[in-house]
C-alpha cells in the first residue's frame, strides 16, 4: 500500500500486535475489514505449527490470488522452530484461517485525528485499538445545534471525515458490526474543542 497504508493507520499499522500484521484483498470489505484479527496457519505441517500466527488487518493487498499478504515477521511466525528459512523459500503457501477477537490489554479505543485535518474546517479521524470481534461500520458526530447525530463519510479504509465539523467539544459514536449483531457505542469522553491534527484522544470505550 501507500505510506499511510490503505486503512490509514500509518505507523500504528506497521507496528501494532508486535508487527504481526497483514494486508488482505477479499477480506478488506471496502475498508470495513480494517482492524480485524485472524488466526492464520499454513498447511505445510512439516514446516508450520498448529497455532500459526494471530494477525491484525492493517492494509489492502493482493497478489497471486492470495487472501493474506503477511508482514515478513508474521509469515515467519507460522513456522516451527528453526524452519522459518525454509518457509520463506516458499513465498506463497496455502493457509487456513478464522476470525478471532482482537486483544489490546490496557487500551481503550483511541481516536486519532489524521494529520491532513484542517482545524476548524475539516476533521478526519481513524480508530485505533479496535478490540473484540467487531467491524466499525460507521462513525457519527453529535450536532449540538440541531440535537442529532450526523454521519461521517468513510473517506478511505478506516478513515472517517466531515467538512465543517461542529464547534466546541466533539462527541462521537461508532456503529459496530459482527456476524451476530450490530450496535452503536458512544464515546464516554469528548474530543476537545480545540483539537489538533495528529493528536490522539482516548474514547474511554473498551470492547471485549
Amino acid at each position: 500500500g501507500f505510506s499511510a497504508g490503505a486503512c490509514g493507520y500509518g505507523e500504528f499499522g506497521r507496528n501494532v500486535n508486535d508487527a504481526n500484521v497483514a494486508g488482505v484483498s477479499r477480506l478488506w470489505k471496502n475498508g470495513t475489514g480494517c482492524g480485524g484479527c485472524y488466526q492464520v496457519r499454513c498447511k505445510a505441517p512439516e514446516l508450520c505449527t498448529d497455532e500459526g500466527v494471530n494477525i491484525v488487518v492493517t492494509d489492502y493487498g493482493e497478489g497471486d490470488h492470495t487472501d493474506f499478504i503477511l508482514s515478513p515477521r508474521a509469515y515467519g511466525r507460522m513456522a516451527r522452530p528453526n524452519c522459518a528459512p525454509e518457509l520463506y523459500k516458499y513465498g506463497v503457501v496455502d493457509v487456513e484461517y478464522k476470525r478471532i477477537p482482537c486483544r489490546y490489554a490496557g487500551y481503550n479505543i483511541v481516536v486519532k485525528v489524521k494529520e491532513h485535518s484542517k482545524y476548524p474546517d475539516y476533521l478526519a479521524v481513524v480508530l485505533l485499538y479496535q478490540a473484540g470481534q467487531y467491524d466499525v461500520a460507521a462513525v457519527e458526530i453529535w450536532q449540538e445545534d440541531c440535537k442529532q447525530w450526523r454521519g461521517m463519510r468513510r473517506a478511505y479504509g478506516a478513515v472517517f471525515d466531515v467538512v465543517t465539523p461542529p464547534k466546541g467539544e466533539l462527541k462521537l459514536r461508532f456503529q459496530l458490526a459482527s456476524s451476530v449483531e450490530t450496535t452503536w457505542v458512544e464515546s464516554k469522553s469528548v474530543i476537545p474543542g480545540e483539537w489538533k491534527a495528529g493528536a490522539t484522544y482516548d474514547s474511554n470505550v473498551q470492547l471485549n
